[in-house]
């Protein structure tokens, strides 16, 4: 169900024209995959999953127990099933463990880029045309991949100079993410 009250299917927000445009909100429980690649997460519900997914948009703002909002993708687990990742950084600030039942609200992220924008990079790009625009030919995930490289550091010196490693290293590479030859040539920058 809508936050606004319609079903899925239904008429006004709840149809399947519009239900991307309506919030849903979900009780979900906090389980572990248990593999390499995927641990923590909550299950999304197939109804909201396809309120965002029937639109092409599995980009969404989450929000878990009324209280941390944060961007993220529906991804699928298989036949019918769908979840969000849930970090360590999150768990431990809602005390949220295995089990845990979590209040969910799921939004649409109509954001350019799914991860903010940090100022740092912004100012690299407008003063740096090459830069920008290598940047900007990217795939949307490699894309978010260097925003959430840039916007991990606490300190506005350490985003400056990873934004203008990765347009360095964008320039060097003809566009293209070597993450491994990155990681390094930000070490040495």
């Amino acid at each position: 169900v809508g936050i606004c009250g319609a079903e899925i299917g239904g008429n006004g927000c709840g149809d399947l024209n519009f239900s991307y445009l309506c919030p849903m909100e979900f009780t979900s429980r906090i389980e572990n995959f248990n593999t390499p690649l995927w641990t923590y997460h909550i299950k999304v519900p197939i109804e909201a999953a396809d309120a965002f997914l029937v639109k092409g948009s599995r980009r969404v703002i989450c929000r878990l127990d009324r209280r941390v909002s944060f961007q993220c993708a529906i991804l699928p687990a298989g036949e019918d099933v769908f979840f969000i990742l849930i970090n360590k950084k999150l768990r431990d600030k809602l005390k949220l463990h295995e089990g845990s039942n979590v209040h969910v609200h799921l939004k649409k992220d109509d954001s350019e880029y799914g991860l903010p924008m940090p100022p740092e990079f912004k100012e690299v790009l407008a003063t740096d045309k090459e830069g920008d625009e290598l940047f900007h030919a990217l795939s949307p995930g490699k894309q978010r991949s260097l925003l959430h490289i840039i916007g991990t550091p606490k300190s506005s010196d350490a985003r400056i100079k990873r934004s203008l490693a990765i347009v360095e290293h964008l320039k060097k590479t003809e566009g293209k993410v070597l993450f491994r030859q990155l990681g390094e040539e930000m070490k040495n920058f």
